[in-house]
């Protein structure tokens, strides 16, 4: 029995079935390259759903975790630790620097925690409980498989088996001020959306919508909360998506690449609103440990240092147009490619399961989103070089699979 065999069968004994997992084991990785306990190769443009953002092993972030492992790990939120408080400057800066973060461990808590400051803003403004709580996310969108982020996530095979879920959600349609306008009553505290929605397919929300989107809010004194988890922390060029459109929001929740492959979640508030939140109203055993804010605390320095916000502008572009010319080269199969810097989704012509696995058998590695999209998420230190590569295999799929559409589908 070989070594990948045992670990399905460890996996099929132990382990629940909930991801529908491929025959594979991963047991190590460099920069942008995953190795199989086969020896296998591949390039990784996954990055653990943009969540490896200086790519795997950063002698950086190895380094920071080693030696604040040496020196305290962990110490209950009932105390201070000097290395969170650091974290949080940081962030609070790239933010605007008028605010405060919580720290917990994922993207679905820091999108609870936004929840929750909704409930709490709209209690406040009302001056009754449950009154005025009503949250309007977009169509297509995905914030979590929390009973909270499922309810603000209006996708059947996400709720299905959950019912009832949390009341309080209406959705607009994304970059539809009007939609959004409609949506919005005397019930509701707040607005929440993607910048760019990911696990929906790769869907930027325009820079004018999301000015009048910011606009509309102050007008409705209701908050306006962004969700960046997937594509915050400089996977577009700016360290938050939303800079891009000049905005200020009231509330901002991020995760994934924050940690560069460490759990952590973060919320940032504005100074208005951050005595809502008192203590014993919100919390969490692990979040912004010692050792985790040293983590991040090395991702952001690393992005800093390294000029990593320019190479995913410059690649950025360089990928988009060599995408440009695949999709005029290969009409049939691929209709769409957009997203921004190192968040980009290619529209195919038939779902990306299959897709997605023939890539993998070629040695890349990405995931799929939405119903026809492939999406592609390297680590923010990703070349041209890496661009080339990813793209050659990825032709060779396309180059096979264009040519033996259905007539219907080619039409």
């Amino acid at each position: 029995m070989n070594a990948n065999t045992n670990t399905e069968q460890l996996y099929n004994d132990n382990v629940l079935g909930n991801y529908g997992l491929p025959p594979i084991t991963f047991v190590r990785g460099r920069g942008l390259c995953l190795w199989d306990d086969l020896g296998k190769e591949y390039l990784d443009f996954c990055s653990g759903i943009a969540v490896t953002s200086l790519g795997h092993c950063h002698p950086k972030l190895v380094a920071a975790i080693q030696e604040q492992a040496n020196e305290l790990i962990c110490v209950s939120n009932l105390y201070r630790n000097e290395v969170q408080a650091r974290l949080a400057a940081k962030l609070n800066a790239k933010a605007g620097g008028n605010g405060k973060v919580f720290f917990c461990n994922s993207g679905a808590e820091a999108n609870e925690t936004l929840i929750k400051l909704a409930r709490l803003y709209g209690c406040r403004k009302s001056g009754q409980d449950g009154k005025q709580y009503k949250v309007v996310c977009a169509k297509n969108a995905f914030h979590g498989r929390t009973f909270g982020g499922m309810s603000a996530t209006p996708k059947k095979n996400v709720r299905q088996g959950f019912a009832p879920l949390v009341d309080g959600f209406a959705f607009a349609e994304l970059n539809d001020i009007d939609s959004f306008a409609a949506a919005i009553d005397g019930n509701t505290a707040a607005v929440f959306i993607e910048t760019i929605q990911g696990e929906g397919g790769i869907y930027p929300a325009k820079k004018q919508f999301l000015k009048d989107l910011r606009n509309l809010c102050t007008e409705r004194e209701i908050l306006l909360m962004i969700d960046e988890v997937q594509c915050g922390v400089g996977r577009t060029g700016r360290f938050f998506a939303f800079e891009h459109a000049g905005i200020e929001p009231d509330a901002i929740g991020m995760a994934k690449g924050l940690g560069g492959g460490v759990p952590i979640g973060g919320v940032w508030v504005s100074d208005q609103y951050v005595e809502l939140f008192k203590p014993g109203s919100h919390g969490t055993t692990f979040g912004g440990t010692p050792l985790i804010s040293a983590a991040a605390l090395s991702v952001i320095e690393t992005i800093e240092d390294e000029g990593l916000l320019e190479n995913v502008i410059d690649n950025g572009a360089y990928v988009m147009k060599r995408l440009a010319k695949l999709k005029s080269k290969y009409p049939n199969y691929i209709s769409d490619v957009r997203g921004l810097g190192f968040m980009i989704g290619i529209q195919i012509a038939e779902s990306p399961a299959e897709v997605v696995t023939q890539l993998r058998d070629k040695g890349l590695i990405v995931p799929p989103a939405g119903s026809n999209v492939v999406r592609l998420l390297p680590a923010l230190t990703a070349t041209k070089d890496d661009f080339d590569e990813a793209l050659r295999i990825f032709e060779s799929v396309v180059e096979n699979r264009s040519a033996t559409l259905p007539e219907k589908q080619s039409a």
